[in-house]
């Protein structure tokens, strides 16, 4: 099941981050890496810091952008300062984000997306996640190295994989509450955003009203079956608009 934890790197500078944060990824059990647009890789500097987890590096997949990275994935948590702008569910405690991950991690896959070492995620990448999730530190001095938030992370998604695994428990989600991936929700969205334009709703671009819709949506976090219910009440919402 910890095959099906991806961790996400975003336009990650150094190399050497590349390595460490593999490091960190095999000593968790976690084997999924997915870069978007490294700086430099392959790079001698990642496999140096690899340690010894250079398997992790060469499966790494490269891809150009976040949707690409995370678009088959049914939760995807961004590490990052809790934005109040964008108001998706937010995990305030690292635990209590592992343990929603391992669940969902039953069904498909479920990423974990880490950002620049400078800058972090942009309003548009946290837009491409499910969730947000901060790691509580020293308020005058909250600086992490990525792959030290990365390890965090893992960490914690390890034990709550642990402590099912010990327990004997298995979560068990009905067929028809299973969540929809990124790219189901993403076409959903594309729906409901051309709908609202062809009805008057929007008579012009209003980012921010796609922005608090999308995170109205995802505060509600609707099943596989439910979206396509959705879709089909947009549907034929739309087929009774006059056609120009």
């Amino acid at each position: 099941m910890l095959s099906t934890i991806r961790i996400v790197l975003v336009q990650t500078f150094h190399p050497g981050n590349i390595g460490a944060t593999a490091r960190a990824m095999k000593t968790m059990g976690l084997s999924d890496l997915v870069l978007v647009n490294p700086r430099s890789f392959p790079d001698e500097e990642a496999e140096r810091l690899a340690a010894g987890a250079t398997d992790v590096l060469n499966t790494a997949r490269v891809v150009t952008s976040l949707d690409e990275a995370v678009n088959d994935c049914v939760q995807v948590v961004g590490a990052s300062a809790r934005l109040r702008s964008l108001p998706l569910p937010h995990f305030d405690e690292p635990d209590d984000m592992a343990q929603s991950v391992i669940r969902n991690a039953h069904e498909a896959p479920v990423a974990l997306v880490f950002g620049r070492e400078r800058s972090g995620l942009t309003n548009d990448e946290i837009r491409c996640c499910t969730h947000q999730v901060s790691i509580p530190a020293n308020p005058e001095y909250g600086i992490l190295n990525l792959s030290q938030a990365v390890q965090i992370l893992a960490y914690e998604v390890h034990r709550a994989w642990r402590k099912q695994a010990e327990s004997g428990f298995t979560y068990q989600r009905p067929l028809d509450a299973t969540p929809p991936s990124r790219e189901q929700f993403g076409h959903f969205q594309d729906h409901l955003a051309r709908l609202m334009q062809q009805s008057g709703f929007l008579t012009q671009p209003h980012a921010r009203t796609e922005e608090q819709l999308q995170a109205l949506f995802a505060r509600a976090q609707p099943s596989r079956k439910e979206l396509s219910l959705l879709r089909g009440l947009l549907s034929a919402f739309e087929a009774h608009l006059p056609t120009k």
